[in-house]
C-alpha cells in the first residue's frame, strides 16, 4: 500500500508499539497535531541522523493530548504502528506549514521469532542494566516481550536504533539484539573491574603472603 502522510521528522528511532511523549510548540507541528486531531489520522516520524532525514520512520497514531497550554502548545501522547519507507518527501503542501511524504509500508513480520532467543536477549539486557546500575522495568511478561519492546533499553546508539529498524523480520532483530549484547557486556564488565581497581587504589591492603618456594 502507497499513500501520503503528514510527517513530522525528529533525532530519534520511534518503534512500532513504542509509547511516544511529545510537548509539540512549533506552529507548523500545532498544525499538524490539530489535522491528525480532527480527522483521526496518524503521522509520520522519519529518523534524522546527522542532520540527514532517513528514509525510514514509523507511523503513529495520537492516543491522547495531556494538556493545552494558552499559546497553542500542547502535550500529546502517541504510539507507534508500523514501519514506512518514504518514495517521494513532499516539502510543500498547499495551506499547510508542515510537510509530507509518499510512503510505503514494508511487510513486517512482527510475531514472536523465537522465544529461546528472546530470553537470551532479555537476560543480556537485564545484566547490562546491572552492570551499569540502572534500574528498569518492561511494561509486559517476559513471554509477552518483542524485540521492539526492549530495543531502546540495549545501550544501542542512534545509527543502531536506525538499522535494527530496517529489519524486517523478529528473528532477525532479536539476533541483533544477541550480537550487540554480546559485544558490549564483555567491555563494560572489564570496565567496572577496572573501576573497582582504581578505587582500591591507595588504600592499604590486607593480603595474605604466598606460600613459595624461594
Amino acid at each position: 500500500m502507497t499513500n501520503f502522510i503528514p510527517i513530522f521528522p525528529l533525532g530519534i528511532v520511534v518503534f512500532p508499539g513504542e509509547e511516544l511523549n511529545l510537548h509539540i510548540f512549533e506552529p507548523r507541528y500545532i498544525q499538524l497535531i490539530r489535522e491528525c486531531l480532527d480527522s483521526k489520522k496518524p503521522f509520520g516520524i522519519p529518523a534524522v541522523i546527522e542532520k540527514k532525514l532517513g528514509e525510514l520512520g514509523t507511523l503513529v497514531k495520537v492516543v491522547e493530548v495531556s494538556k493545552e497550554y494558552e499559546g497553542g502548545e500542547m502535550d500529546i501522547r502517541t504510539q507507534g504502528t508500523k514501519v514506512f519507507r518514504i518514495l517521494e518527501l513532499v516539502k510543500e503542501i498547499p495551506d499547510k506549514l508542515y510537510s509530507g511524504a509518499i510512503v510505503n509500508y514494508p511487510h513486517n513480520r512482527e510475531d514472536h521469532g523465537k522465544q529461546d532467543l528472546m530470553q537470551r536477549v532479555i537476560f543480556g539486557i537485564r545484566e547490562l542494566h546491572r552492570l551499569l546500575q540502572v534500574k528498569k522495568e518492561f511494561r509486559k511478561p517476559d513471554d509477552l516481550l518483542l524485540s521492539y519492546d526492549v530495543a531502546h533499553h540495549a545501550g544501542l546508539s542512534i545509527e543502531e536504533e536506525y538499522e535494527f529498524l530496517s529489519l524486517m523480520q523478529e528473528v532477525q532483530r532479536q539476533e541483533y539484539l544477541k550480537r550487540h549484547l554480546a559485544k558490549v557486556l564483555p567491555v563494560i564488565a572489564e570496565m567496572e573491574q577496572l573501576k573497582e581497581k582504581v578505587k582500591l587504589n591507595g588504600h592499604f591492603k590486607n593480603l595474605s603472603s604466598l606460600d613459595l618456594d624461594l
